[in-house]
């Protein structure tokens, strides 16, 4: 596949992906949805359908220092009940990525963004009964030793796992799906993170294969990837500073404006 290099970029574009890295560090420590505005950036300066690939190694290196920052706050079985669905998700997604073109995978990237920001902003202003008789099911049966849940529990995490699975092989966009099934079953900050932290390093690392059989990884995107990974590190050191500082309220819509602002970038450039 004829991707562009890092000795294609010009200086601003290089310096857009930089940010953009850095912007992945940042939200893998701190705010899970300002990684969708580097979806968008990537996007946006590099072949639509050809970023998936190159970004996903920067996730993937957010994602280890995510797990390193927040591993005693993972919930493991709230990730079991995830994982068979999302496998089907990836699946699907990659089906789609052999016949999708970069128009089609771009107005994808932003469709699917607002899509999923309108309805975890619906859910957040519904505020009343059915929600938080959602919440607390689901943040009951998270609390449980045995990751037992509801019949409604378990098809909404097949739901949101199949719907993760294929927005991430997509368009590495699972973010605003799983932020939105979390944020719903009741997960704090510390407790969202070190889930979301190793279900993403999870699904990213089983999505190598997938992207390098499509021709979206290869020699030339990883050296592009090594340059930019650098700029991650400092990314999640400023996350992980940020994070005592920002309390759930505004935790939560960060989440969600950072979706908007990058579908909308998609849509729009």
């Amino acid at each position: 596949m004829d991707t562009m290099t890092l000795w294609h970029l010009t200086g601003w574009q290089f310096a857009a992906l930089a940010f953009a890295a850095l912007l992945v560090g940042f939200s893998k420590t701190a705010v899970s949805g300002a990684n969708t505005v580097s979806l968008a950036i990537f996007a946006a300066v590099l072949p639509a359908r050809a970023s998936t690939g190159i970004l996903l190694p920067v996730l993937i290196a957010g994602d280890v220092l995510a797990v390193l920052t927040y591993r005693r706050h993972a919930h493991w079985p709230t990730l079991w009940r995830l994982f068979p669905a999302v496998a089907v998700g990836v699946v699907v997604g990659t089906l789609f990525l052999v016949w999708a073109d970069d128009a089609i995978v771009r107005t994808s990237i932003g469709v699917i963004l607002l899509f999923m920001a309108g309805v975890t902003v619906w859910r957040r202003r519904r505020g009343t009964a059915n929600a938080a008789a959602d919440a607390a099911t689901d943040s009951d049966a998270a609390g449980r030793p045995d990751g037992s849940a509801s019949r409604a529990g378990r098809v909404k995490a097949r739901s949101y796992g199949v719907l993760g699975g294929f927005t991430t092989m997509v368009a590495n966009a699972g973010g605003p799906v799983m932020s939105m099934y979390l944020l719903s079953a009741g997960f704090r900050k510390l407790g969202f993170l070190g889930t979301s932290a190793f279900f993403f390093l999870i699904v990213n690392v089983s999505k190598l294969p997938f992207s390098a059989g499509l021709g979206l990884i290869d020699g030339r995107s990883l050296l592009l990837d090594a340059v930019l990974v650098v700029f991650v590190v400092p990314g999640a050191l400023l996350g992980k500073w940020a994070v005592t500082r920002i309390n759930q309220r505004l935790f939560e819509r960060l989440v969600i404006a950072a979706t908007i602002v990058g579908g909308l970038q998609l849509l729009l450039a």
